[in-house]
């Protein structure tokens, strides 16, 4: 039976949001610390919020906003808050 694959951990950004670019950091620096301490990690994705007008309408006053399996965390600018964030949608993998 194959192991089923890591959901991605989607990133709703725009261009020139300093938020945006601190939780990308973040969220960087979380993965690498699951990474090194032997647990899931996921891929990030990134979605420009201005390349899609339904995309602006959803998120332009939440962003940066992070989403992993269908659940969203709008306004992610925790660390504490992203770290939780992942634990519940990957630590099901471990």
């Amino acid at each position: 039976m194959a192991a089923t694959p890591l959901p991605d951990v989607v990133l709703y950004t725009r261009a020139g949001c300093h938020l945006c670019d601190e939780t990308r950091d973040a969220l960087q620096s979380l993965l690498e610390d699951r990474a090194a301490t032997g647990r899931p990690i996921a891929h990030v994705r990134e979605v420009d919020i201005d390349a899609d007008p339904d995309h602006r309408r959803a998120f332009a006053d939440t962003i940066p906003v992070v989403e992993l399996k269908g659940r969203r965390l709008q306004l992610a600018t925790s660390p504490a808050r992203l770290r939780r964030f992942l634990a519940e949608g990957l630590d099901t993998f471990a």
